[in-house]
């Protein structure tokens, strides 16, 4: 227990500082620009800190270090992920309401509201992806089947579990990993379908920028 306590700690810990500099910058925001877009600004600090703090700590393990970590770097469970990816959602949200503000804004006010659109795309992408990268490694290695098939012989670390996640983040499928147990399908089904989601804004918020940019 004494082993396992500071690990969770410490990943719950990371999820409380990036809500922290969330709340500080929205407020900060709020006091000193339009607070229309102090939630939005706030978010992205959140995602930016959360993702940050946490491929500091994964990118550098080995598959050892790995295995004793995956069960306890992942703060998703269970309530956490909801929030996390309905968090990100609502931040999508946000962004149509930041684009439609941006047309009527004009000079670098504009170019700003339009460049915080497309950082919280790019962030809240990247938090989708980093919770399904944690999601796959705590499966694998809390599990007893380990799910996924990697075609190597030895373990797989994090970098591993990023490659699967962001592959079916860009592509909505898996490619030369293969999936072994119905767990793991459904993971990656939950997976494909929000990233499907991420993509079919991105390309509606790059038609609605070229629109906006043609018309001037």
């Amino acid at each position: 227990m004494s082993f396992k306590t500071p690990r969770r700690a410490s990943a719950l810990t990371r999820v409380a500082i990036a809500a922290a500099s969330g709340l500080v910058v929205g407020a900060f925001a709020a006091a000193f620009g339009p607070w229309q877009l102090a939630p939005l600004i706030g978010w992205d600090a959140t995602a930016l800190t959360w993702v940050g703090l946490i491929w500091t700590v994964i990118w550098p393990m080995n598959a050892e270090q790995t295995a004793a970590r995956a069960g306890h770097e992942d703060p998703t469970r269970p309530i956490a992920d909801v929030l996390l990816i309905f968090a990100a959602v609502a931040s999508l949200v946000a962004v149509g309401f930041v684009l439609v503000r941006a047309r009527h804004a004009g000079g670098l006010r504009e170019l700003f509201q339009v460049a915080l659109a497309i950082a919280s795309i790019v962030l809240s992408w990247a938090l989708v992806h980093t919770t399904f990268t944690l999601r796959y490694a705590r499966m694998y290695y809390t599990g007893p089947d380990g799910g996924i098939s990697f075609n190597q012989t030895e373990a797989p670390a994090y970098a591993d579990f990023a490659y699967m996640a962001f592959t079916i983040g860009m592509t909505f499928q898996v490619s030369d990993t293969k999936l072994e147990t119905q767990e793991a399908r459904s993971i990656a089904l939950r997976h494909a379908l929000v990233s499907y989601l991420f993509g079919t804004v991105i390309v509606a918020v790059t038609i609605n920028l070229i629109a906006g940019l043609g018309g001037k």
